[in-house]
């Protein structure tokens, strides 16, 4: 008889389906070629949801689900699981003393956002078609190396080849603040120094740009009355997450559990 890849998850008596283990490991992630990494992960994570379940029926707690956004309602076991943390985790409210050390540790975190004045080139293809986004890649790195040698030449560039409106202007955007665009192209803005283009193509849902960043106006420094609501509601959270951490860790000591490792989880 076959031994079995993955050990049996059992949590007091509950066997855990290696079906449902194997739908949960697609949300997780792991180093390529090493399925048992996300293997592990989700048998550690439908094992804590086990040991939640068990408890919300050991105290007779019923599931009322919430709608979370439109069209989008809790499930039962989401709803008990919450009902669950609602009865048994509190915490304290963060007193001004210790929200105004928070701020005080380093005033300078909490600033207003940034503004980013930007260029770029839009080589534009659909990264969902392996084809059109190798073909895309390839002018955009073409148009890269002649950038590294002739920067200069951006605007000319821009208006020859950017398949965005922009190349009217040599690509010009304008002011950018934080949410104007997609994710990539910020993250790539934050990452450049003042007259610096990227050395690599950055792929969105757009195509593959060129970026250059023509100037960046870091956001003024926040007064505490401003910021207050927003540390005391981290604080709250930081401190909602160690108690729900510290309450599994209690459930887990208690019960008998084969096949995952909740130390790690």
């Amino acid at each position: 008889m076959t031994k079995p890849l993955f050990p049996e998850v059992v949590v007091n008596d509950q066997v855990i389906p290696s079906a449902a283990i194997a739908a949960e490991a697609q949300h997780h992630d792991g180093p390529s070629g090493k399925p048992g990494v996300a293997w592990r992960k989700a048998a550690n994570a439908l094992a804590v949801r086990a040991l939640l379940l068990q408890e919300a029926a050991r105290r007779g707690l019923a599931a009322e689900p919430v709608e979370l956004a439109p069209a989008q309602v809790e499930t039962d076991e989401e709803a008990l699981i919450r009902a669950l943390l609602e009865d048994a985790v509190e915490i304290e409210t963060p007193s001004e003393t210790e929200i105004r050390a928070e701020w005080a540790r380093d005033p300078s975190r909490f600033r207003a956002p940034p503004l980013w004045e930007a260029a770029h080139i839009l080589i534009a293809c659909d990264p969902r078609n392996g084809e059109d986004r190798a073909a895309g890649e390839a002018r955009a790195r073409a148009l890269a190396e002649k950038l590294r040698t002739e920067p200069k030449s951006f605007a000319r560039l821009a208006k020859e080849a950017s398949d965005c409106s922009s190349r009217g202007k040599g690509g010009v955007l304008g002011q950018l603040g934080p949410g104007d665009t997609v994710p990539e192209f910020e993250a790539a803005l934050r990452e450049l120094s003042e007259g610096e283009i990227t050395a690599e193509p950055v792929l969105t849902r757009f195509g593959w740009h060129i970026i250059r960043l023509d100037a960046v106006a870091e956001g003024a420094a926040l007064p505490y009355e401003t910021v207050r609501p927003r540390i005391a509601e981290a604080m709250e959270k930081t401190a909602w997450s160690r108690a729900v951490r510290a309450f599994v860790a209690g459930l887990a000591a208690r019960a008998e559990i084969s096949g995952a490792d909740l130390a790690a989880a």
